[in-house]
């Protein structure tokens, strides 16, 4: 089985089994940056057809119907130069073998990066006013061994399918170091989260200012609560 198949494999399994498939469905679009729009004229239908899909005024889509939907996500994926399933290869690609992800996942369906406040016992430090965007998943760092360890190409595989996820940093010291890594990186996450801090370094704040990046303190007692938390959002 190729990337391609495999990729539409899992997206219209994750439809198809969904408890909310209406959902599901948007968030698959909004991950290929696709709007309804676009969708709608390659699949040869109206686009409020599409809304109706995902906002459940319609009837879910059978499984002939996701796999239309699924291909073309693809196809114009690989019209803009197959961006999402060049990111899911390198999740494919060779594990990373580090202790310095704790635990990376995707969201069951997209959560505005305000709700996630609540989840990691969390206090907004910068860009509160960004925190409308969606997210779409998360990666819990260990943050001195992400620093130390991880290679350039290694760190752009925390990333998952998509940038627009939270990067969860633990065992924070000061806070400066994660954003440094962030700022010479090509790719920027959707939001950051520092657990371990009781405030973050005034240049952490200027640089996630500057890359206009949303940050909340965690106030979970350990790392592992803060996970555990973040897990009941992926089921």
């Amino acid at each position: 089985m190729d990337v391609r198949e495999e990729l539409s494999v899992k997206i219209a399994g994750e439809v198809v089994l969904s408890s909310k498939p209406a959902a599901t469905l948007k968030k698959w679009r909004e991950v290929f940056g696709i709007t309804q729009k676009e969708l709608a004229s390659v699949l040869g239908v109206s686009t409020s057809v599409i809304s109706d899909y995902e906002s459940g005024r319609r009837r879910s889509p059978g499984v002939a119907v996701v796999r239309r939907i699924v291909e073309a996500l693809i196809s114009i994926d690989e019209q803009r130069g197959s961006k999402v399933l060049r990111a899911y290869e390198r999740m494919l690609g060779n594990e990373i073998k580090t202790d310095a992800i704790l635990d990376i996942r995707e969201f069951a369906t997209p959560m505005r990066a305000s709700e996630l406040v609540d989840i990691v016992a969390g206090e907004v430090v910068a860009n509160r006013e960004l925190l409308d965007k969606h997210i779409y998943g998360y990666t819990v760092l260990d943050s001195p061994r992400a620093i130390l360890e991880l290679s350039a190409e290694e760190f752009l595989k925390i990333y998952g399918l998509t940038s627009e996820r939270a990067l969860v940093f633990t065992r924070v010291s000061s806070g400066r170091s994660p954003f440094i890594a962030i700022r010479v990186s090509t790719i920027k996450p959707g939001l950051v989260v520092l657990h371990g801090l009781k405030s973050v370094d005034e240049l952490g704040v200027k640089i996630a200012e500057k890359e206009r990046i949303p940050v909340i303190l965690s106030h979970h007692r350990s790392s592992e609560d803060l996970i555990r938390e973040l897990r009941r959002k992926t089921s």
